[in-house]
């Protein structure tokens, strides 16, 4: 018997270096990122906080919390999905971040779309 997963949000992202806005002489290594977050659950739910964590190679650690994402606070649908772009100012050329997004849904569940860890890179760095 196949069960259905009602709360299910997949989150995709991809990275890039922004070496325009990079100062490597002066430690500020500029990373953008796309997200597109899926509701692959049965149930629509909304995206009402999120939670980054962003580690540098010297273990410096930035903690960001806040409502939505860009200024918006998705509500999305079963199937449908929502994709942004933001950035992230690091003292390293590599780094990485995680976190979660905090989730309404329609049935009155709160639960956290898990963001698994990804690698900002300036290119070349690593193989």
């Amino acid at each position: 018997m196949k069960t259905q997963t009602v709360h299910k949000i997949r989150v995709d992202v991809s990275t890039s270096y922004i070496e325009d806005q990079s100062r490597p002489d002066e430690g500020r290594f500029v990373f953008a990122y796309t997200i597109t977050i899926h509701n692959e659950g049965t149930i629509a739910a909304q995206l009402l906080t999120r939670h980054w964590i962003i580690t540098d190679a010297n273990g410096k650690v930035q903690e960001v919390r806040g409502e939505g994402v860009v200024g918006e606070q998705p509500h999305l649908q079963p199937g449908q999905g929502f994709r942004y772009s933001s950035g992230a100012v690091i003292e390293t050329p590599v780094g990485a971040m995680q976190g979660s997004y905090q989730m309404l849904a329609d049935d009155g569940a709160h639960f956290d779309a898990d963001i698994a860890p990804f690698r900002l890179a300036k290119p070349g760095l690593l193989h």
